[in-house]
């Protein structure tokens, strides 16, 4: 009898061991499972942000081309529309600002066609300016939404900066 009741202990501890286990092992998939998703939004997140931050400087890149002289604030905020992923779907609406003319010099001289002369001289007839533009990109479907800023330089025609914002 005595054998027989040992035998149910050890049997019945061991039960209780194994289904400590199992419960361990099953939190421990649940736990990993669950990891592994939200790891997958970060992802899927990080991927949204840098197809915000490539269209905005898609766009960017498309103010840079334009002739600074003639901007009309009138026609800001100015919205490009970014095909990323080239389905021929609009995938981001990016807006850009008004360039804003940070800063403006006289341009220096042209050295070589002043042989001789110190490069210090100023030519009277252009301007250097420095110009920020500001492009904001979103995306309706995820929610992503960047913004980014730009610095250029453009060397300008004494006319062309007098028409530009820079000399206002």
């Amino acid at each position: 009898m005595r054998n027989e009741n040992s035998f149910s202990q050890q049997n019945g501890a061991t039960l209780v061991v194994g289904l400590i286990m199992l419960v361990t092992i099953t939190l421990l998939m649940l736990s990993a499972f669950s990891l592994s998703g939200s790891n997958l939004k970060v992802v899927g997140n990080m991927q949204f942000r840098n197809e915000a931050i490539a269209s905005a400087n898609i766009a960017i890149e498309q103010t840079i081309d334009i002739n600074f002289a003639t901007i009309d604030p009138a026609n800001y905020p100015n919205a490009i529309d970014i095909d990323i992923d080239q389905d021929n779907a609009t995938d981001y609406v990016v807006t850009i600002k008004t360039p804003l003319c940070l800063k403006a010099t006289l341009a220096p001289a042209n050295v070589a066609a002043l042989s001789g002369i110190n490069s210090t001289i100023t030519n009277s007839s252009n301007y250097l300016t420095l110009w920020e533009i500001e492009a904001t990109a979103q995306n309706q479907a995820t929610g992503a939404s960047v913004v980014a800023k730009q610095g250029i330089g453009k060397e300008m025609t004494q006319s062309e900066y007098l028409l530009s914002l820079c000399s206002t």
